[in-house]
């Protein structure tokens, strides 16, 4: 397996070289040192148990938390190390885990992880997701180091259909085959796991991480800095669309042109899910004839003439999603109004918010649907809906306290998905 993954990783980088090459002059450095790519990374310096947890990206580092907390209540003497794929997603865990080594995970060669398993020697990797790689699992397997997957999720059929191809089945068969135990967030993905290769006596229901890790406080730190230092004014109303993709923020503001016509005091606060996508929307807002005031420059756009009345700002800096979110009177969750599969609500609905989505949500359709039927949410299904649907619920306090009170309650009742990781994992050391 490792031999034959290597040669076909291999051909990967002989084909995808020159797009590699202009990915990485138009994104810039990663920020990463290049040993890290291949396994050299910081070596753990004490011989005591380590638990390898890897997320790709910024959501999956913050469902570690709750991980990553339990592990030093209950058994303080495991060591955590963390790493993750995206620039993002490192950012975030050396943010939270300043005393943990953290580092960019390994590519998939046989040498790279080889290298990265002695410096780390973990007696447990914990892959969130489905954050699998064939060697990884397959020469963990080999040495005696358990692979489990934590809040595991296959988002689509079509990802069931991808492990089933005829030119992969047999490498994601045994790659599966492989892993220890999957904790998976519902029934359907139990069901999915199965299907690609898991054993079914290895796959478990837990829920998801994120009810754990979602705050259920109405107010959280540096919320207050963060409207004073933008000018947001806490005593009228604002309309916070989070985690929004292209070709969302042009109907967004389309929205908000109507809006401001029966409500003038009404704001809008619009943080893209891309930080690529910055610049483009900042030149959108203005384009639509508003102010723009950034949150990483303090310094607004201004457009030739301003047509609208309200300047709208922009949350152009990661890690202060939520902080938007906590002054909200009002939150759409973005990437749903076009086919990009959603974003995270429950964060959102911890903090007590009325939240709306569009009709796109099947990469999160479980809490979703969990709003939903709880009436702690609304589907909307274009540009003049949401328009309809953010009026209404301005104009009627009850209606947005009770969705958001409705939604805080729907979080909290199904919590536990961390104490059952955290059970698997204690469970696994040697």
């Amino acid at each position: 397996m490792p031999i034959l993954m290597d040669l076909l990783y291999g051909l990967f980088v002989c084909l995808g070289w020159p797009y590699l090459l202009y990915r990485r002059l138009t994104r810039g450095a990663s920020g990463v040192a290049l040993r890290e790519y291949f396994g050299h990374v910081r070596s753990r310096p004490v011989s005591a148990h380590c638990a390898w947890i890897h997320g790709v990206s910024l959501g999956e580092i913050n469902a570690t938390r709750t991980i990553v907390d339990q592990l030093h209540q209950r058994s303080p003497e495991v060591i955590p190390v963390i790493s993750s794929t995206t620039r993002t997603g490192l950012d975030r865990a050396r943010k939270l885990y300043p005393q943990l080594v953290t580092f960019r995970f390994p590519l998939d060669f046989s040498f790279a992880v080889r290298a990265a398993l002695t410096r780390i020697r973990p007696s447990v990797i914990v892959l969130m997701e489905l954050e699998t790689w064939p060697n990884l699992i397959e020469i963990a397997a080999r040495q005696g180091i358990r692979v489990i997957i934590a809040n595991g999720r296959v988002t689509a059929e079509r990802s069931v259909r991808r492990f089933k191809h005829p030119l992969i089945r047999w490498v994601a068969r045994r790659m599966f085959s492989r892993l220890t135990w999957v904790g998976v967030q519902d029934g359907t993905y139990r069901a999915r796991f199965i299907e690609i290769g898991v054993p079914p006596d290895r796959v478990e229901i837990t829920g998801s991480l994120k009810y754990d890790a979602a705050e259920t406080g109405e107010r959280i730190e540096g919320q207050d800095e963060l409207a004073q230092e933008m000018g947001i004014n806490t005593e009228q109303p604002l309309w916070v669309c989070g985690s929004t993709g292209p070709g969302e923020e042009a109907v967004l503001l389309e929205a908000y042109g109507k809006l401001l016509e029966q409500f003038p005091e009404l704001q809008l606060a619009l943080i893209p899910r891309k930080p690529e996508r910055f610049d483009e929307v900042a030149r959108l807002v203005v384009q639509h004839g508003h102010a723009c005031l950034r949150r990483s420059t303090g310094a607004p756009m201004v457009p030739p003439e301003i047509v609208q009345p309200q300047p709208v700002f922009l949350g152009d800096t990661m890690g202060e999603l939520r902080k938007f979110y906590a002054l909200a009177t009002v939150v759409f969750v973005g990437r749903s109004l076009v086919p990009m599969g959603g974003s995270d609500v429950m964060e959102v609905a911890g903090l007590g918010k009325a939240v709306l989505v569009g009709p796109h949500t099947e990469n999160f359709a479980e809490a979703v649907n969990l709003l939903l039927s709880e009436r702690a949410g609304r589907r909307v299904r274009s540009g003049d809906h949401l328009a309809a649907a953010v009026a209404d619920l301005l104009r009627h306090r009850s209606r947005r306290e009770q969705m958001g009170e409705a939604g805080r309650a729907a979080i909290i009742s199904r919590r536990g998905a961390t104490r059952k990781t955290v059970d698997q994992i204690l469970s696994l050391l040697p």
